[in-house]
């Protein structure tokens, strides 16, 4: 196929799967449908070469390090302060799922199957694509495929779930709010959005920020790209005791906090969405070995790992949560937003506040406790979690 015309197609899919999972408000995620339309697609003749065609794989492969570590300037410490419970038990929960699908999963479902659902289900593309690299790179197609199944079919498991706990919660929190209407903070959904993805800014960093004219995109990109390699070198110096993507987002956090990196830094270098679509053709990429037969036979992984995996969030997260003073509910809810991360978070926060509140200032004060935490939960397990417990499982692999 033109290459052209093979990224152009591409984007059209993908621009289709944004446009039903807006309008169905994330319940069918982009990933979802854009999986369907290629999987359909390729059975009927469209050229499983068009991710090559595109010419996407090989920039995709390089834009891996550079998104990791950009993820890393996402970070902040004073959010990890603020919401440390949170963060414990978000932790806590990917610990649980690892633990769980290693020690039950495989018996049941193979040790193969068991160790690759870990980190997906964890967290989501990057995880997936580090265990699909992994299982290529020992042969074994039919699990990268199934690494990519799972984050496309995660959120069907993971939005009821939080949904129905969430709207348990917010009543609890309405009958708070009506008992003692100090007891529980009232902010507006604005207020609350930043404050849980307020940055360090007004911190001074010991690197001073580079003046507004001087952040263009080739010089925050280049200041990434170096911080990239040097996670790269970091972890080659340990023989990659610590995987290099890993360390990738460490650095990441380093050097934002050092100031030596900017917020967000992708974006702001307007770089973000490009890469994006070669991240997702890189994911995407193993659809083309899925054939029906294939599928069939992954079914009863797919399904089994994904119930495997809540059950263990539902277990650590239950503990930890008891131990830390959170209700069982929101603690589930907590682990449970690995399974589909921000946007996911935001919409169903919102959603089960304004369900659950009869008047604005229910639902405000709801929103103030919900949606903190689940922002914050659904970065760590998505973001920071999930790509550390990758980094572990492919060497058990």
């Amino acid at each position: 196929m033109d290459n052209l015309l093979a990224l152009t197609v591409l984007c059209v899919i993908f621009a289709i799967g944004d446009l039903v999972s807006a309008k169905t408000k994330s319940i069918f995620s982009m990933l979802f449908v854009s999986s369907v339309i290629l999987l359909i697609g390729f059975w009927v003749g469209l050229p499983t070469t068009i991710f090559d065609d595109a010419a996407l794989l090989s920039i995709g492969g390089i834009m891996i390090a550079y998104l990791i570590t950009h993820m890393g300037t996402l970070m902040s410490f004073k959010d990890l302060k603020d919401q440390w419970k949170t963060v414990v038990i978000a932790v806590g929960a990917v610990v649980g799922i690892g633990l769980f699908l290693f020690i039950v999963g495989a018996p049941l479902l193979g040790k193969e199957y068991a160790i690759a659902a870990a980190p997906p289900i964890s967290g989501g593309v990057v995880a997936a694509i580090m265990m699909g690299e992994a299982a290529k790179a020992k042969g074994l197609e039919s699990i990268a495929v199934f690494a990519t199944l799972i984050v496309v079919i995660q959120g069907f498991f993971g939005y009821p779930v939080a949904s129905i706990l969430l709207s348990k919660e917010a009543r609890r929190l309405r009958d708070n709010y009506r008992k003692n209407k100090d007891s529980v903070s009232s902010q507006t959904a604005e207020e609350v959005s930043a404050t849980a993805t307020k940055s360090l800014g007004e911190k001074p960093k010991p690197i001073p920020p580079l003046p507004k004219h001087l952040q263009t995109p080739y010089i925050l990109l280049a200041k990434l790209g170096i911080v990239a390699v040097i996670g790269f070198q970091l972890a080659h110096l340990i023989n990659d005791i610590i995987n290099p993507y890993v360390m990738c987002l460490i650095v990441g956090v380093v050097g934002r906090e050092l100031g030596f990196l900017e917020e967000d830094i992708m974006t702001k270098a307007n770089a973000f969405g490009l890469a994006m679509v070669s991240l997702m053709a890189i994911i995407f990429a193993n659809l083309t070995q899925a054939t029906p037969e294939m599928l069939a036979t992954l079914l009863w992984p797919l399904v089994g790992s994904l119930i495997l995996g809540l059950i263990g969030i539902a277990i650590t997260c239950s503990i930890i949560g008891k131990l830390l003073g959170y209700s069982k509910e929101m603690a589930i809810s907590i682990g449970v937003s690995a399974l589909f991360g921000f946007p996911g978070t935001f919409i169903i926060s919102n959603e089960v506040a304004n369900a659950v509140g009869e008047t604005e200032e229910e639902k405000d004060a709801i929103l103030g406790e919900i949606l903190p935490k689940m922002l914050v939960s659904g970065f760590i397990t998505v973001t920071i979690s999930s790509v550390v417990l990758a980094g572990v499982m492919v060497n058990l692999m």
